[in-house]
């Protein structure tokens, strides 16, 4: 089964489904990720593409991350 990510689901949801979403966000550059108090708050309604443009991380680089740990990306 295809481990799909949608870039416009919360982070918190997808971390929920697939766990090991949190330390590929982690290794990019969303260090807070890991702090279960923002996940539960922040994390219900953040975005990866709001994340990425808070962050000023390339979504392109995020995008290819999480191709390279087995993921496809729904836009």
């Amino acid at each position: 089964m295809a481990k799909i990510l949608d870039l416009n689901r919360p982070v918190r949801d997808l971390i929920n489904e697939y766990p090991e979403t949190s330390e590929i966000m982690k290794e990019l550059g969303f260090e807070s990720i890991t702090n279960p108090a923002m996940l539960n708050t922040v994390g219900r309604f953040m975005t990866v593409k709001k994340g990425s443009v808070m962050k000023n991380i390339d979504l392109d680089k995020i995008k290819e991350a999480f191709r390279s740990k087995g993921f496809e990306i729904k836009e």
